[in-house]
């Protein structure tokens, strides 16, 4: 045995040197001032901007995802399939160029105001029906309503709300009209569309535009759970029978069935005005007049409907076209900032709708937080329309921006 060899008999094991090691480190006086410290390393504190430290939409969202559950969050964030309709629905803003056609004016001198199916509104932009607020925030629906009208903005209360309507329309002195998925069996429907006449809530219409989607990610999180689970409708397995129908497909049961006979069957059970959500198609625009809705909302649920279709804004001439004045035309999909209602009312639509942002707004701050998100975007829209030299909602046409859709 050579003296290199001997040397390592003599010198100590790795185990050895490790078990040294800690116990030089664990008398570090530097050690012992850690152990008594908060267990929190500064390293990783980050400080929330306070509310009126918001300076636009975007703001709002990483205070939403760190108050609620990640299922929560994926639930509002993502939208179909490989998500490209999602992602297109606010690319398609980067092809409409405002165009300077007019001399500025004062913001002070700009007056959005308008009338849309009986209801004043100060500003054409409406908050959007969204599912299941309360995991939002614990004043869930009647909070968001109660922010809407404080901001003076109309709201749609969602079918899959939280808190039922007739809890939600007495929280607050606005105009809340009702949003629900059609229900081949009409006796039921008629039973939805009561539970919304006897709250006081009129003006209703149903959504047909989520015929064929399967959220993948919102399954994902179901699966986290340990357990493995079909889609709704679809829940075959462990010698269950085969699904049928849409079922077959891992939708919804109760989807791809939709008729125009059934759009026939609500209009008679309608008090009030009836819309139509989900439009894209200028022939899809002119017969839903033909049945009888008294206006149109252009739709694609903000990419969580039919992967790979076009988004609303490039669509949205078109059906403006079609329609040619005969009814009003609503707007929703990919809304974040003022310049986006610009471009979406210059290009024909009557007023939109805000979706994602105001659950960002409801989840970080609760009723102050949707409040200060519509009034942000009210007011984005006023330095808009100002800078463009829009005096009123007339003046935001066709003429004051130029799309180049690809």
């Amino acid at each position: 045995m050579g003296d290199i060899e001997k040397s390592w008999l003599a010198s100590l094991s790795r185990r050895k040197a490790l078990s040294c090691m800690a116990g030089l480190v664990a008398a570090s006086p530097i050690a012992a001032a850690m152990a008594e410290i908060d267990p929190r390393p500064l390293a990783t504190h980050r400080r929330a901007l306070t509310l009126g430290e918001m300076q636009s939409t975007f703001d709002f969202e990483p205070l939403f995802f760190g108050n609620v559950p990640q299922s929560i969050y994926d639930y509002t964030a993502h939208g179909d399939g490989s998500e490209f309709t999602l992602r297109r629905n606010r690319t398609a803003y980067d092809w409409v160029d405002i165009m300077p056609t007019r001399a500025a004016l004062p913001a002070s001198q700009v007056d959005l105001s308008s009338e849309l199916l009986g209801a004043k509104m100060k500003f054409p932009i409406i908050v959007a029906p969204t599912a299941a607020q309360v995991p939002l925030h614990p004043d869930g629906e009647k909070g968001m309503y109660q922010a809407a009208t404080a901001a003076q903005a109309a709201m749609m209360l969602s079918i899959n709300t939280s808190i039922p309507v007739a809890q939600v329309a007495p929280a607050a002195q606005g105009t809340l009209w009702g949003q629900f998925y059609p229900v081949e069996n009409l006796a039921n429907t008629q039973r939805l569309i009561d539970a919304y006449n006897n709250a006081g809530v009129v003006n209703l219409f149903p959504t047909v535009d989520q015929q064929a989607s399967f959220y993948e990610r919102t399954q994902q999180d179901v699966n986290f759970g340990g357990q493995a689970r079909g889609a709704r409708g679809a829940r075959g397995g462990g010698g269950a029978a085969a699904p049928t129908g849409s079922a077959k497909y891992r939708i919804n049961g109760g989807r791809l069935w939709y008729t125009w006979d059934y759009i026939d069957a609500v209009r008679k059970m309608t008090k009030g005005k009836m819309l139509i959500k989900g439009i894209l198609e200028p022939a899809d625009a002119l017969l839903a007049i033909e049945h009888g809705v008294d206006a149109i909302i252009v739709s694609n649920h903000g990419g969580r409907s039919m992967d790979y279709g076009p988004s609303t804004l490039e669509v949205l001439p078109e059906i403006v076209a079609a329609v040619n004045g005969k009814v009003p035309i609503l707007f929703d999909s990919g809304i974040r900032r003022g310049s986006d209602i610009f471009k979406a009312l210059a290009l024909g639509a009557n007023a939109v709708m805000i979706g994602r942002t105001t659950r960002w707004g409801l989840a970080a701050y609760g009723i102050p937080g949707a409040q200060r998100v519509i009034e942000m975007l009210q007011q984005e829209l006023v330095q808009v329309a100002a800078a463009a030299g829009c005096a009123k909602l007339s003046d935001i046409n066709k003429t004051t921006v130029k799309a180049n859709f690809v």
